[in-house]
């Protein structure tokens, strides 16, 4: 039976790991067994960051939303409670966007949110 020479296998895998540990540095870009480390660490992280990118959004949409709201003279909790009361089904993304880029548009949705905690 011939013998098998796992060279080209071996270095496909080892090229594949350093291409994504380029830009790194000192050795962790060109030694095998720390880049290995060093990528297996950056996609945690990676990972891991993902769900907390979208943590970090809503804590600065409700900021936003919070600060243009306070100008009217409402807290945030009950701005959220009349617009749900006000069946208005806008997210915080849009709200806040609302809220920095069109402040007129933004006061009309707080007076439907006020009105609709009057009535209730």
């Amino acid at each position: 039976m011939a013998r098998v020479k796992r060279g080209t296998t071996t270095r496909t895998k080892h090229k594949r790991l350093l291409d994504q540990a380029k830009g790194y540095y000192g050795r962790r870009k060109n030694t095998i067994r720390i880049a290995r480390q060093a990528v297996e660490k950056a996609g945690q992280y990676a990972y891991r960051d993902r769900k907390v990118k979208k943590r970090a959004f809503r804590a600065i949409w409700i900021q936003r939303i919070n600060a243009a709201v306070r100008q009217e003279g409402m807290t945030y909790g009950n701005f959220i409670h009349g617009t749900k009361l006000a069946g208005i089904e806008l997210d915080r993304k849009v709200m806040a966007d609302l809220a920095m880029n069109e402040p007129e548009v933004f006061k009309g949705v707080i007076k439907q949110a006020q009105d609709a905690l009057a009535k209730a």
